[in-house]
């Protein structure tokens, strides 16, 4: 039976200035935002982003990678990485996907983890800020193939907490695997909570 499984902190290298982490743990400290969990004792991991509703929690988010000092990437379509901000979204994290190529997204992502030993990555399955009836597969196929678990990362504006929650393997089942995973996002609400999906109450 899947299920999850708690993180374990490690020391490992700074992926930012000693400053800037402690920049953003401040700015989250002064604007009421707690942020919770530890980092897996692991170079490799998928992150889930949800839920998402506003443009803010991509900010979050930031703020909660630079607070507990890990680097997340996050994938956008290769033309935002043109200039004159292209520089911007690469040095923020952004790796550029070209959905004009054969090649599919999942194992273009899939290789990058093969290519880099020490990669974390984050995406928001709902893919929209707009309500969704269904999850987009894309996170639990690139942890699937790359052998890589999925860490549960999220933000609940009613407690104005964000945070890394537990570990979660996929077992390849992807139904019984999706049932466990929003079970833990059933108490998250999102900023917009009418644009919260329909699958994270099911």
């Amino acid at each position: 039976m899947a299920s999850l499984s708690p993180s374990h902190s490690v020391r490992r290298l700074a992926d930012y200035p000693h400053w800037l982490s402690a920049l953003a743990r401040f700015i989250c400290r002064v604007t009421g935002w707690r942020v919770e969990g530890e980092l897996p004792n692991l170079d490799q991991f998928v992150v889930i982003g949800a839920p998402h509703t506003s443009n803010w929690d991509g900010i979050l988010m930031l703020l909660l990678s630079m607070s507990l000092n890990v680097r997340m990437l996050f994938l956008g379509k290769h033309t935002l990485f043109r200039p004159p901000f292209g520089w911007l979204i690469r040095l923020l994290g952004g790796i550029p996907i070209n959905r004009q190529t054969s090649i599919n997204a999942v194992d273009e992502v899939v290789e990058r983890f093969r290519e880099h030993p020490r990669m974390v990555l984050v995406l928001a399955p709902e893919g929209t800020r707009r309500k969704v009836r269904r999850w987009k597969t894309g996170f639990y196929y690139i942890a699937l193939e790359a052998g890589i678990p999925i860490v549960m990362g999220y933000v609940d504006y009613s407690a104005k907490r964000t945070g890394l929650g537990p570990l979660f393997t996929p077992t390849g089942d992807y139904e019984a695997d999706m049932r466990t995973i929003l079970a833990f996002y059933a108490d998250k609400q999102g900023r917009h909570p009418e644009r919260m999906s329909e699958v994270q109450s099911a």
